[in-house]
């Protein structure tokens, strides 16, 4: 606590000088003091730290820049919509309409680029790392905490950076940088719903600086809310092909009650109170349940956001700067009622008082109707403080130095959960009963209506679960110009930093004990210490030769030791080669790492007694040639050895013995420039991932191991499972996590802008567009390849191989607009047979426009209309909810916004 109180103290300190000394300064009267000259002669862009006076540099590698102007005509109030309509970005991420899915914390939104996963991709903001957000123990920045009013820009670097920036930065980079130097004050007012009168969205922004000789401070209130849609006004029921025709379909966890009886027969209880028999046979058209009306297909969120960025100059080479962000989210999903049966059996005599079939029988599935749904809850916060130092040597060297604190902190609620122990209660009629006020009441769970208040009161509670993460680092750069060779300067940067970043969660109690009628959950809590430092060059080769208008050679390496795993290096190396001066070719060769995070590390581990089948058993049946039966014999397995049952017991969670990842990433591209009103690029991307982290389980690395000639593979190290000597029986079996997996994914990115008018008009024309060629994943060495190119995958998202976002901007005088349109190529469900219903989905495009009138410099009013023809999402047969991939297609439907500016 005092670490923590001593350091937000130092930045409320220098946020106080930095404010007080600019105040006096700048005080209301006093309208002539110049604003500070910026230094435009150096130029910095993500994926370097090398700032030179010439702006060679921005060749590194594939950038798309997401400006001020671009982010306000999309009208979006939340960072990740602008990052989730990206080509480059695929796969899953949390958003509104799949948030309920993402594991890294219900409510939290992210980025993926390239589909590789949110943990690949390595959020900055204004260059420094971020902590992690959730409600405890996750993996990725919560892109919740940036308000988008605050964004000055948006650089995505499409392609591998540890070397410059460190771990986890395989796909990518996102590096948000704010807003700087405001001069007075601006307010702004959004409000928007779909065409349907649901999904209401308010965002009220309020920003103001003060500018003076000295420094600059700006500070800004954000607030925004979303409201819920229902996904049962978007798609009334579940959908499966029966017959060659959808069919609506449900849950098998029937509110009546599906059973097994003695006999084998399948019954189900009454559904309908007082109507009817008190049961009959089970009819999955008849009984099934009907989730849609109890989720949301888009859930609600809320949003406050505090936060104040200065810079005060200390001498005219010295610049003390601070950046203090203060977010706070509230988001809920809606879940249907809970089902018992899942996570304990209920047996039935058929003496019981409430059985009225005679049979003794097991109660499979019932659904708690009476209670309601379920509610899931989450309230975050984020605080997060750097504060630094900064200046130049001469006029070729920048550096700065900074701390770099952030803490996350979240709990969230599931309400309605039914305590199994208490649920077995009342059950036990000699224990529970049936007078009014009882301390344990009879409940009736046979048949829809028959679960009292009292029995529901004493059975049902709230789950409520803490956790959060922290990240605490230290660093410090250097950057400037060596000398000067004949071709031009030779740039330098170099750096070191130390980063601590640690992670919690702390379940329910019921949870941990295994008694809530939900998965089980141990707590988890870890952290780890990185130290690493890095050197960058830029080296000009050739310039104003034949077919080189200038030839640099950029790269960097950085060492990197962590407390867990030991020491990583990582290199990169491109050429930016300036042909003519409208021809420009470019290519990176790099390696990368992402480092395991915490509940991968330390994820409760805990034991399981799951189905699995021993490929050993009865070995000694097979004939002699077998490769199992030799590997079992060799392996001291005795002769007519058999599987006592069908589980064995297990060990899951998480695994302390995790390395990192490697990958290695080839980027090579063109930049075609014919004339100054159009730019075209060209960009092919080969990213191979290396030790990837997978879960494997039991069933498998036992048919893998005894399948391999002299248990060769990696699975029959005593790390995966080990056997009694004696009896053969496999004692200890792990499905932990290991580095066992490799990924192979490569593709084009194009892009192009071009300025020209029409009508009048000042016309942008922006597009771009990615094709993913390959996406292949190993899961462990010798298993068959999956192949995830052109497919829509159950729950990881959709690898269209076409994506592209274009634009057109028009503007002349005080009008201006934008129409945009956003398209999703067709693709397969990886699921489903080649003829059903389903199986393909059809390219998409999505239009938006928006009408902006500015009345003067100080007020301008915008309107604009997402989802223009109301497009509907397609059926997929491997959907997450709603009938169809909510990772990738909108559910909102069209929808409208309108948007009012002041600023003074």
């Amino acid at each position: 606590m005092s670490t923590k109180l001593s350091q937000t103290a130092v930045a409320a300190a220098v946020a106080l000088l930095v404010n007080s000394a600019i105040a006096q300064e700048a005080a209301p009267a006093d309208t002539t003091t110049p604003a500070p000259t910026a230094a435009l002669e150096k130029v910095q862009i993500t994926g370097s730290r090398i700032s030179m006076k010439q702006t060679q540099i921005a060749g590194v590698g594939p950038v798309t820049v997401i400006d001020a102007e671009a982010i306000q005509r999309s009208g979006a109030i939340s960072a990740e919509t602008l990052l989730q309509r990206l080509p480059a970005s695929a796969g899953t991420a949390g958003n509104q309409s799949s948030a309920y899915w993402t594991g890294n914390g219900y409510g939290t939104t992210q980025v993926n680029l390239r589909g590789l996963g949110i943990n690949r991709t390595l959020v900055l903001l204004n260059g420094r790392r971020v902590v992690n957000g959730g409600t405890g123990a996750n993996s990725s920045v919560d892109l919740n905490m940036i308000p988008v009013a605050l964004i000055e820009r948006v650089e995505v670097l499409k392609d591998g950076a540890s070397a410059i920036y460190g771990a986890d930065a395989v796909a990518g980079v996102v590096n948000i940088i704010t807003k700087t130097g405001m001069k007075g004050g601006e307010a702004s007012i959004r409000y928007g719903e779909t065409t349907r009168g649901d999904g209401d969205e308010t965002a009220l922004d309020l920003s103001w600086g003060l500018q003076a000789a000295s420094g600059w401070v700006l500070s800004a209130i954000n607030y925004s809310e979303s409201g819920a849609i229902n996904m049962a006004s978007r798609a009334p029921c579940g959908l499966a092909e029966v017959a060659g025709k959808l069919q609506c379909t449900g849950s098998s966890a029937t509110i009546g009650g599906r059973a097994l009886l003695a006999d084998g027969q399948r019954i189900n209880f009454n559904q309908t109170p007082g109507s009817g028999p008190a049961y009959e046979p089970y009819s999955a058209a008849k009984h099934n349940y009907n989730s849609n009306p109890t989720l949301n297909a888009v859930n609600p969120i809320k949003r406050l956001g505090l936060s104040t960025f200065g810079a005060l100059n200390l001498t005219e080479d010295t610049q003390l700067f601070t950046e203090l962000l203060f977010s706070h989210r509230e988001s809920q999903q809606l879940a249907s009622p809970g089902s018992l049966g899942v996570y304990r059996t209920m047996n039935f005599a058929a003496d019981h008082p409430t059985n009225p079939t005679g049979q003794s029988l097991v109660l499979q599935r019932r659904r708690l109707e009476e209670a309601g749904p379920r509610h899931f809850k989450q309230e975050s916060n984020i605080f997060r403080v750097v504060a630094g130092v900064k200046g130049s040597i001469g006029s070729n060297w920048d550096w700065s130095a900074n701390v770099n604190w952030g803490r996350n902190t979240g709990v969230d609620i599931t309400t309605n959960v039914a305590n199994l122990d208490r649920v077995a209660l009342t059950v036990d009629r000699s224990k529970c009963s049936t007078a009014v006020g009882a301390a344990i009441p009879c409940g009736n769970y046979l048949g829809y209506g028959n679960l009292t208040k009292p029995v529901l009161d004493y059975i049902l509670g709230d789950l409520r679960d803490t956790g959060g993460n922290e990240q605490k680092g230290v660093s410090a750069n250097l950057s400037g110009e060596l000398f000067s060779l004949p071709a031009g300067m030779v740039g330098f940067a170099a750096g070191a930093e130390v980063r601590k970043e640690s992670g919690w969660r702390n379940p329910d109690s019921l949870t941990v004990l295994g008694i809530a009628n939900t998965n089980a959950q141990d707590p988890i809590a870890g952290d780890y210490t990185a130290r690493e430092v890095y050197a960058e060059l830029s080296v000009p080769l050739l310039k104003k030769l034949p077919f080189v208008e200038s030839l640099r050679f950029n790269t960097a390496a950085r060492y990197s030791s962590y407390s867990l795993f030991g020491s990583k290096s990582t290199y990169k190396a491109g050429l930016d080669w300036q042909v003519v001066p409208g021809l420009k070719l470019r290519s990176n060769v790099s390696s990368a790492f992402r480092v395991p995070n915490i509940p991968e590390l330390y994820g409760g581990v805990a034991e399981g007694n799951l189905t699995t089948t021993d490929p050993c058993s009865n070995w000694s049946a097979l004939p002699a040639t077998s490769v199992v039966a030799q590997n079992c014999k060799a392996a001291g397995v005795p002769a007519g050895y058999t599987q006592l049952g069908n589980t064995i017991l297990t060990t899951v969670g998480g695994n302390p013995a995790l390395k990192p990842e490697d990958a290695k990433t080839l980027t090579a591209g063109a930049v075609w420039q014919p004339s100054k009103a159009l730019t075209l690029t060209l960009d092919y991307f080969n990213i191979k991932i290396t030790n990837a982290i997978q879960s494997v389980d039991g069933s498998t690395k036992l048919a893998v191991c005894y399948n391999s000639p002299g248990l060769t593979h990696l699975f029959c190290n005593p790390a995966s499972f080990t056997r009694n000597k004696i009896t053969g029986e496999v004692d200890f079996l792990s499905s932990q996590p290991v580095n066992a997996a490799d990924e192979r994914i490569s593709g084009f990115d194009i892009g192009g802008i071009y300025e020209f008018r029409l009508a009048g008009f000042e016309a942008t024309l922006n597009a771009e567009a990615s094709r993913l060629t390959k996406y292949q994943v190993r899961p462990f060495p010798g298993a068959n390849v999956i192949d995830y190119t052109g497919k829509i995958t159950g729950g990881r998202g959709s690898y269209a191989q076409w994506r592209s976002l274009s634009s057109l901007t028009v503007a002349r005088g005080a009008w201006s607009g934008a129409y945009t349109v956003q398209y999703i190529g067709g693709a397969d469900d990886i699921n489903a047979a080649p003829t059903a219903i389903g199986a393909k989905a059809p390219g998409l495009a999505y239009h938006s426009v928006q009408l902006k009138y500015a009345f003067s410099k100080q007020l301008d009013l915008a309107l604009g209309i997402d989802n223009l023809f109301d497009k509907k999402a397609p059926f997929i047969q491997s959907y997450t909810d709603a009938n169809t991939d909510t990772m990738t297609y909108d559910l909102q439907g069209r929808r409208w916004h309108v948007r009012a500016g002041y600023r003074w």
